[in-house]
């Protein structure tokens, strides 16, 4: 047979869209042609494709034209991840076994010279995008993208570790063995390779399904609360943060311990469900190999330099790849010194904020990614920083206001709108921070963000951070008296329609904090505390 086919995939974005790899042999002027709109990686696998084949004591059919087609032809195609469907392909059009068996199976790997399978990168995602699709064809992919992409439910993976291995798989099928020259016999172990078979009697290994852990408590060695003496009020600000999912904006001189409080958070929040875990590391997958990111479960904190670019915070570049609020999906993100970041990154983060979600536009195509974050920030009042904080360490502001002006000016009012609580966090006398008692451990704050959020997903299936407007008012129900004070103090203090709904969903994440099933005015109170400008603006 002169025409194979192999099942594939690409990556878009999070996406990841089936491709099929057609492998035709015919006579002519000897050639190996790729097409498909493929980029550099995948045009250089001609030459990977045919080093491991030799090496792997396969005849390629140099004396043949070979044409290699990655369908859709209109679907960009990038990485190493084609290497082992069109080796397999070539193989499958030669003869060296048939054909069909290619059926029911996708693949996915990148070939060293050798023939040894590398990991390749979205194996997570390519998972999720078969399960989406309801496919029931079984994944072959290389050992450690094999491990990464058994997490998810309902997909038949195997692994494997080589080419010969695939090979020796395919030719183990009943009456797949064909007695082809340079093909390795089948029920012989191919040289190098581990001589145990799985029951199937096929070289690779089918894998378990991991599973995530049931509980994901701080680690002992994590940071805890109790670290932090004093600012009773930031503390509490943190936990109605973690409660509710709220973005949070710490003010204060330096040294203060804003540092040490945006730290401290994923100590408090809950474990991430198994979706969501799913979700956030199949996004950081798309960026690095699985090894080097967070435990499988536990959420992800992202701390870019305030050197960092737009790019790098939303995402770019050709393919694009996901930036620091992609890689924060599910987690933490966090920005200190946030006016010193370039305006152009800020002004990038309102409307992922908003949204949950983040559209990367270039002239030929666009990738989605989810950005569902929780945004902490740290500042200083002033460019010197001593903005008020005189009476505590004896050192003056030298700064006038209209360079006060001008450094909290850095920070738009779109996107402070968008920031749900903005808490100063003032200097402490040397006195009172060695004599302060030590603060609450996370252990129960956590307890009690634990039983907010649960009321939370009871009620309307997620955190009151990411309410719509929409359905605020039917899930955030106001006392008569709380209601007339909102309007007193929004009318007073000039609130956008935008800010009146945040200091709802903050009052709203108060009162589950006490369990109460309507908002009251103390809630209410609390929240507008939380909304108040910054320090000697």
């Amino acid at each position: 047979m002169t025409l194979s086919l192999v099942m594939s995939r690409a990556l878009d974005g999070l996406e990841a869209p089936a491709v099929r790899v057609e492998v035709h042999l015919a006579n002519g002027l000897p050639s190996f042609t790729l097409v498909g709109l493929v980029d550099t990686e995948v045009r250089e696998s001609r030459e990977r494709v045919r080093a491991a084949l030799a090496e792997s004591g396969f005849a390629f059919p140099h004396n043949k034209r070979v044409t290699v087609s990655l369908a859709p032809a209109d679907l960009p195609k990038e990485s190493g991840r084609f290497d082992l469907p069109i080796a397999l392909g070539i193989l499958a059009a030669s003869g060296i076994f048939d054909a069909r068996r290619l059926e029911g199976l996708e693949f996915a790997g990148e070939l060293s010279l050798a023939g040894a399978l590398r990991p390749v990168r979205g194996a997570l995602a390519l998972a999720l995008a078969a399960r989406r699709e309801g496919r029931t064809l079984a994944m072959v992919l290389p050992g450690d993208s094999a491990a990464e992409a058994a997490r998810v439910p309902g997909l038949d993976v195997r692994a494997a570790i080589h080419l010969l291995e695939v090979v020796q798989a395919l030719l183990a099928e009943p009456g797949a063995t064909r007695e082809t020259a340079g093909s390795p016999q089948a029920g012989a172990p191919p040289p190098g390779l581990p001589g145990e078979t799985n029951q199937s009697g096929a070289w690779w290994r089918s894998l378990p399904r991991a599973h995530p852990p049931a509980g994901l408590a701080a680690s002992v060695s994590a940071p805890d609360l109790r670290e932090v003496r004093g600012q009773a009020s930031a503390r509490r600000a943190l936990e109605i943060a973690a409660a509710g999912q709220h973005s949070l904006l710490l003010v204060g001189p330096p040294g203060t311990g804003k540092s040490m409080l945006a730290q401290r958070l994923p100590t408090l929040l809950p474990a991430l469900c198994e979706e969501e875990a799913l979700e956030s590391a199949a996004v950081g997958g798309l960026a690095r190999a699985a090894a080097d990111g967070p435990a499988f479960g536990c959420r992800p904190v992202r701390a870019p330099h305030h050197s960092a670019s737009a790019v790098a915070l939303v995402g770019g570049g050709s393919p694009p790849r996901p930036g620091e609020i992609s890689l924060a999906h599910g987690g933490v993100l966090f920005l200190d010194e946030l006016p010193e970041f370039p305006r152009s990154a800020l002004e990038a983060l309102r409307e992922p904020l908003e949204t949950g979600r983040i559209t990367i536009s270039r002239a030929a195509r666009q990738a989605h990614f989810p950005a569902r974050f929780q945004l902490v920030a740290a500042m200083n009042p002033c460019p010197c920083g001593w903005l008020g904080a005189f009476a505590a360490t004896g050192r003056a502001c030298r700064c006038t206001p209209e360079a006060v002006a001008r450094y909290q000016g850095r920070i738009s009012g779109p996107l402070l709108d968008r920031i749900d609580l903005v808490v100063e966090v003032p200097a402490l006398k040397p006195a009172e921070l060695l004599s302060a008692a030590e603060g609450e451990a996370s252990a129960p704050v956590r307890e009690r963000v634990l039983g907010a959020r649960q009321r939370q997903q009871a009620r309307q299936g997620g955190p009151n951070g990411w309410l719509d407007a929409g359905v605020l008012a039917a899930q955030a129900e106001l006392e008569p008296a709380a209601q007339a004070f909102l309007l007193k103090a929004a009318e007073r203090l000039a609130w956008s329609g935008r800010a009146l709904h945040r200091v709802v969903k903050v009052a709203r994440t108060i009162a589950d904090l006490d369990a109460a099933c309507a908002i009251g005015v103390v809630h209410v109170a609390e929240a507008v505390q939380y909304r108040r400008g910054l320090p000697g603006g």
